[in-house]
């Protein structure tokens, strides 16, 4: 391997994360300047997003925050919502499984929603692609970066702006998850989980504390493993039918 073609592939994963980097951008922008309206100082809201780098988890944890919820509730709440990164790591342990520890610990904690559809789409072309660690990484710290820099600007400008919040920036970011649950919805379990715990979240939308999301996850989840499970003999014919 050489170090030429190391660094095309960081690159490229960098260039083909993007179009995902303009949809987070301003998710990132929001959570700084919520995270300036609480008792969080500034110094520790860039640290929550340096440090945890899961972006519904931290807003969860910004609102159950401002809502003075216990500090278990919200370690459950940010804990549950964050079960899915297991579901996308078993999807790539395929792939990186035979990296050492060291890489798989990076890679690990730079996954995203967002990492994951770039990553997913990248190994269903190139399974075998001896250097996709290396445009794992590239994808994985181009949103990384891409995140502190939204969390920092939202920080600076969220007391200048204070309603920066509601200008609505965060329909970037419900378009960026839109077009990363389209495409993977064309199986039977991977819909019937969406629209399960679609339906849920809206029933449930008044809960207090988020908990209405945390059903809904647990809720797909269990959906769209119970149907795998129950598909797996047939799993060869794909499709929805």
């Amino acid at each position: 391997m050489t170090q030429s073609s190391a660094l095309a592939s960081f690159m490229a994963g960098a260039r083909d994360t993007v179009p995902m980097l303009v949809g987070a951008a301003p998710f990132g922008i929001i959570f700084g300047a919520l995270a300036g309206t609480t008792q969080l100082a500034p110094w520790q809201g860039q640290m929550m997003s340096l440090g945890v780098f899961a972006g519904s988890s931290q807003f969860i944890a910004i609102g159950l925050m401002a809502g003075l919820a216990g500090a278990m509730v919200i370690w459950l709440a940010t804990f549950i919502v964050n079960l899915r990164h297991m579901l996308y790591a078993a999807a790539l342990l395929p792939h990186v499984r035979h990296l050492p520890g060291r890489w798989r610990w990076v890679l690990g904690f730079l996954l995203t929603d967002e990492t994951f559809a770039v990553m997913d789409s990248y190994y269903r072309k190139h399974p075998h692609a001896p250097l996709g660690h290396w445009y794992f990484l590239g994808s994985g710290l181009s949103m990384y970066a891409n995140w502190q820099c939204g969390t920092l600007v939202g920080l600076l400008f969220g007391a200048v702006f204070p309603q920066l919040q509601t200008l609505g920036l965060d329909f970037a970011m419900v378009a960026t998850f839109i077009s990363i649950v389209v495409p993977q919805v064309v199986r039977l379990p991977h819909f019937s989980a969406a629209v399960a715990a679609a339906s849920v979240a809206y029933l449930l939308k008044d809960v207090p504390f988020k908990l209405g999301l945390l059903a809904a996850v647990v809720v797909g989840v269990a959906i769209g493993v119970l149907l795998t499970r129950l598909r797996t003999p047939a799993s060869t014919q794909g499709g929805m039918a």
